[in-house]
């Protein structure tokens, strides 16, 4: 389950929270069956917390919202993916550890 600063994005909302966003986004592309993304989930939700204010953190279900990671060419996931200024500036695939995530918001900011 997602902390509240971990936003659900989809579809009908990735345009404005995270290609309008003033301030960088990791967006998280996940699924319910997806075993690595519950691995890394709690690692997500402390990153939202932890960068609170700096970054926005959220979540796509790729089952939910086909259109969004079919955008982005998601072959496997978890992929996340960190938006600035409405374009694509790092990628992720797979489970990693939280300081290889840190690092690639610290790039971002």
């Amino acid at each position: 389950m997602a902390s509240e600063k971990v936003l659900v994005l989809g579809d009908s909302n990735f345009e404005t929270e995270v290609l309008q966003s003033p301030i960088p986004v990791l967006v998280d592309f996940w699924a319910s069956w997806c075993a690595p993304c519950k691995a890394i989930a709690p690692l997500v939700d402390s990153l939202a917390g932890d960068y609170e204010g700096k970054i926005k953190v959220g979540k796509v279900n790729v089952d939910e919202s086909p259109a969004t990671p079919a955008k982005y060419g998601i072959r496997g996931i978890p992929t996340l993916i960190l938006f600035k200024g409405g374009k694509v500036v790092d990628q992720v695939v797979g489970a990693v550890p939280k300081a290889q995530l840190e690092a690639l918001i610290k790039k971002a900011l």
